[in-house]
């Protein structure tokens, strides 16, 4: 059982949480003001559906790397995520999917749970590689089909202006993948078609995309128009606070995602993301050109900078829990409700992270 302001479905109570194998059990407790008491705020565990690596491995080196990963981002209190792939050619690319579709099936101790995957690439433009591999592909049906057998894939990320993609956007849309636009040349048409043909979401908002002219919107001026969903990277870097206010205000449940890298949790200096080298340095990651190369940001984090910039605690929440798990049509992660899984934060005054349970299993505890 925890005590304290618990953000539930109906918004704050003062109260108490209980579960029991890895269930909510029980909410008891009166609606109440967080603002009024110095209680710890109890918060859904973090859901992150872009994370290719932490705590000095990466997701596509396979083996025990995506344990590591998850442990990583536990201690930041992610409860769920994504492993995300890089661009790679097919069969080093096969290789890995099958590999996390083995690690899906199971949880490592003290680490988040794998939903599933998220395929950023091969299906990009290969002018828009942004720190990606030069590997890019032409989505083929049956090798899709080919991932889709290896794997639980979650999430695609695609360039709708390749020739024969719209179809198979449709194809996985119709499977339940959930099929994002990004690293994309293509314009607001393109994307508002590939919207129409059962794309979900955007990549990393306003990142490795056709920018927003007020005479050509390009992918950014058609996720601000008609999106729904749409990943942001709220390290400060990536994206101005200016651009991510006006996302907030036209996209309904815009969500955040780090997109961090081995280099996550880890010192300065030299680390993979894929086949590529990166650079953590100055709390980014990049290529030896400058290119911003994925992140060092976990979700503890995340909510901070997003509360620094007014946002509010249960907004911020939200983003951060509720919107990614709706996105893939989890209706027992993502929020504190009798039945959920008991995935869990507990954060002092201040927003620092003190717990996280994954499926009532206490990952952290810090005094």
């Amino acid at each position: 059982m925890l005590k304290g302001n618990i953000l539930t479905t109906e918004g704050w109570i003062y109260g108490s949480v209980r579960f029991e194998n890895g269930r909510v059990t029980a909410l008891e407790g009166h609606i109440a003001d967080p603002l009024v008491n110095d209680a710890p705020y109890i918060l859904p565990g973090f859901i992150d559906l872009h994370v290719h690596g932490g705590g000095g491995r990466d997701i596509m080196e396979g083996g025990d790397a995506a344990d590591t990963v998850t442990r990583q981002h536990a201690q930041h209190g992610t409860t769920s995520l994504l492993a995300t792939t890089m661009t790679a050619p097919r069969d080093e690319l096969m290789q890995v999917v099958a590999g996390l579709g083995e690690q899906a099936r199971r949880r490592a101790t003290d680490g988040a749970r794998m939903l599933g995957v998220h395929l950023e690439g091969p299906y990009i433009n290969p002018g828009k590689l942004g720190a990606q591999p030069d590997a890019a592909a032409v989505a083929v049906r049956d090798e899709v089909l080919k991932y889709l057998e290896l794997a639980p894939i979650r999430v695609v990320t695609i360039a709708p202006e390749i020739s024969g993609h719209l179809d198979i956007i449709s194809d996985m849309a119709s499977r339940g993948v959930r099929v994002q636009l990004g690293h994309s040349l293509g314009t607001y048409d393109d994307a508002v078609n590939a919207l129409k043909h059962g794309a979900r979401g955007f990549t990393h908002l306003f990142n490795a995309m056709s920018p927003l002219h007020h005479r050509d919107p390009g992918m950014v001026g058609a996720a601000l128009a008609h999106a729904e969903y749409a990943e942001l990277i709220p390290d400060l870097l990536h994206v101005h606070p200016g651009a991510i206010r006006a996302a907030m205000r036209a996209i309904p449940r815009l969500y955040v995602v780090t997109d961090s890298t081995s280099a996550a949790g880890m010192p300065d200096g030299e680390y993979r993301l894929g086949s590529q080298h990166v650079t953590k340095c100055m709390g980014g990651v990049r290529l030896a050109d400058g290119t911003l190369a994925g992140s060092t940001l976990t979700m503890d984090q995340a909510l901070r900078n997003l509360v620094s910039l007014g946002i509010p605690l249960a907004d911020v929440s939200n983003r951060l829990s509720r919107f990614p798990a709706d996105y893939l049509g989890l209706e027992d992660r993502g929020r504190i409700a009798r039945g959920a899984w008991a995935d869990l934060v507990v954060l002092d005054r201040e927003h620092k992270l003190t717990a996280t349970y994954v499926e009532g299993e206490s990952i952290v505890e810090y005094a």
